[in-house]
């Protein structure tokens, strides 16, 4: 999720698309949210690790 949302940033910062920046940020912190949750220990959607 962390690479997808640096993949969108980037696209999003050639074409000019603001909906793809925005997007890119929304992914990068939803998923550094769940590789704070999933490295501290805490089950993440039935996971007890989230990479």
């Amino acid at each position: 999720m962390i690479v997808l949302g640096v993949i969108l940033l980037v696209i999003g910062l050639i074409t000019g698309l603001s909906i793809l920046w925005t997007i890119g940020i929304v992914l990068l912190v939803v998923g550094a949210v769940l590789l704070l949750l999933g490295a501290t220990g805490r089950s993440v959607g039935g996971r007890r690790h989230y990479w």
